[in-house]
């Protein structure tokens, strides 16, 4: 009976055991676990579920990158309207260069055209009407000597200005009071402004083409002094010589400081501070054959415009074939010119590079003209022009 009963107890010490160790290995299990799911908030334990903290951890994530991947298609599709609004841009601009260059230069123009040795249009503004005086009484003809040289000779001279943007402007009236009494105003279509010039420039071109068939446009401001007769004669020099670029050839330093008087917005493009711009003329006065500005015409809307004029020019002619000619008798300085004059080397143009123009030209206009003028236009001039001659060989080359 007793080895039975310890025999019963020994079975159920076992069970007792077996059960404990199951309840210890569970109890250790849970709280295993319940560390696993502790973390820190602000110091504080807090118990979550490991589950509900997962499920948690995934929302936030998804909804990052989808907040990310809004914001990056929202600045894709951005980017792509930007792009799509200057291809089209530049497809335009292109359109009208591809359509201008199909046509045929002949027909765009006026068949009543005149023909014409040289176009000379004066830059001039509204407020300069003393300056226009002071070129009336010098260099710069009158009236029937206006017509005369432009019959007989084939030069074209006018004052070229635009408008004031606003109609009946008594601005724009006083250059049709003026303009009727002297009749050497040459009006373009575009709005006055000294940072407009580039503009202006090539509606001079433009306009010029339009009006009138010549072997040279030259553009020159309205306090500079010229001599008609020695600038006829140089231009005669290259009237056989296709895409010709005359004037003082120079490439000053690129200014990127914006109190500069002539800051160049656009440095950047020029290379590195303290580079120089490309070889252009200088602004006082240069002179393009028939077929670089008809080219400037043509491709007018497609040429950028920079903040100077005369770089804006060069820019434009830099790219092509062009016999760029530097002749230092279109801006011989006024001291220069006096010297000059005594040997008998007349200058074609004249002014103060310090001033660029001469200074204080509506006071000193007439001393350069004694100083530097040519004594006698008809024993100077050897041009020979009669606008009905047969136009030479060169019309045929200039057409591009």
């Amino acid at each position: 009976m007793k080895a039975r009963s310890g025999l019963s107890e020994r079975k159920a010490s076992c069970k007792w055991i077996i059960i404990l160790c199951l309840l210890s290995f569970g109890l250790g299990i849970y709280i295993t676990d319940g560390f696993a799911r502790t973390t820190y908030s602000s110091g504080h334990l807090v118990i979550q579920p490991t589950q509900e903290r997962e499920l948690q951890v995934v929302s936030e994530d998804w909804d990052a990158q989808k907040k990310y991947g809004r914001e990056k298609n929202f600045i894709r599709e951005v980017s792509k309207t930007h792009e799509a609004i200057e291809s089209l841009h530049k497809t335009i601009a292109t359109l009208k260069v591809e359509l201008r260059a199909k046509r045929n230069p002949k027909e765009t123009y006026p068949a009543d055209r005149k023909k014409a040795f040289a176009v000379i249009g004066v830059n001039t503004a509204f407020s300069s009407k003393a300056r226009r005086d002071s070129l009336r009484n010098t260099w710069m003809p009158q009236g029937k000597n206006l017509q005369e040289i432009e019959r007989k000779e084939g030069i074209v001279i006018r004052f070229m200005i635009g408008h004031s943007g606003e109609s009946e402007n008594i601005l724009d009236l006083a250059i049709d009071a003026e303009d009727a009494q002297y009749k050497d105003f040459l009006r373009l279509d575009h709005v006055e402004g000294y940072h407009k010039l580039t503009g202006k420039t090539k509606k001079f071109f433009t306009t010029a083409l339009s009006l009138y068939d010549a072997d040279f446009y030259i553009k020159v401001d309205d306090d500079v002094h010229v001599n008609l007769g020695v600038l006829a004669e140089t231009l005669e020099r290259y009237r056989s010589k296709p895409r010709t670029y005359l004037g003082c050839m120079k490439s000053g330093p690129v200014l990127s400081k914006k109190t500069s008087k002539y800051y160049e917005p656009e440095s950047w493009k020029f290379g590195e501070d303290g580079n120089n711009y490309f070889r252009h003329a200088t602004g006082q006065i240069y002179a393009l054959s028939k077929d670089l500005a008809s080219y400037i015409s043509t491709n007018q809307d497609a040429l950028h415009k920079y903040a100077n004029e005369d770089v804006s020019v060069g820019a434009w002619l830099i790219g092509l074939d062009v016999n760029h000619v530097d002749h230092h008798e279109m801006c011989c300085q006024t001291p220069e010119c006096t010297s000059r004059a005594r040997n008998g080397k007349i200058c074609a143009a004249s002014f103060d590079w310090n001033c660029s123009g001469v200074c204080n030209s509506v006071e000193r206009m007439e001393e350069i003209h004694q100083r530097c003028g040519e004594a006698n236009l008809k024993q100077i001039w050897k041009l020979s022009y009669d606008n009905k001659t047969k136009v030479d060989d060169f019309e045929a080359k200039s057409d591009m």
